[in-house]
């Protein structure tokens, strides 16, 4: 991978803290299993050995993927960005110009997205087409299930 992942310092420490935990407190348990295992013997037919070898390196790739994302992260200050358009880190309140309701979206770097909980990612088709847009203006998006029609209502910024 390459490319930095913006993210901010909140979204940081808690990948920090996630890595971590699976460091020094996952990754022994499992090595734990794996000595108890082998110790029964005959390696080639022990479930438990192999399941744990399995835990092991679906870990070990989860770890590496947390240490690249940490190495790579440019970690943004949101309180020198513009107030008054969408940036990074901001709430977006937007009527859906084709349905009428309202939406609202934080924009979050890469790991922190959580649709559900209306946080997407700054480099989404949808991050991207509401980057830089002003309260009353109009965004039309290209996403895979057609196109978005957004207005922009309100922009604001959430103290965590």
């Amino acid at each position: 991978m390459s490319g930095r992942v913006p993210m901010t310092r909140q979204g940081y420490e808690k990948i920090k803290v996630e890595l971590d935990h699976f460091e020094n407190e996952v990754m022994p348990e499992i090595e734990k299993r794996i000595a108890e295992a082998r110790a029964e013997g005959d390696l080639k037919e022990n479930a438990e050995y192999h399941g744990a070898r399995e835990s092991q390196g679906l870990l070990q790739a989860k770890i590496n993927l947390l240490k690249d994302k940490l190495k790579r992260a440019d970690i943004v200050d949101t309180s020198k960005l513009p107030k008054d358009e969408v940036v990074f880190g901001c709430t977006v309140v937007v009527k859906d110009l084709d349905f009428g309701d309202k939406e609202e979206f934080t924009l979050v770097g890469e790991g922190d997205e959580d649709f559900d909980a209306g946080k997407i990612n700054v480099a989404s088709p949808l991050g991207q087409g509401l980057v830089g847009k002003k309260v009353g203006q109009k965004a039309e998006i290209e996403v895979p299930a057609g196109v978005n029609r957004f207005e922009i209502l309100e922009i604001r910024f959430d103290e965590e």
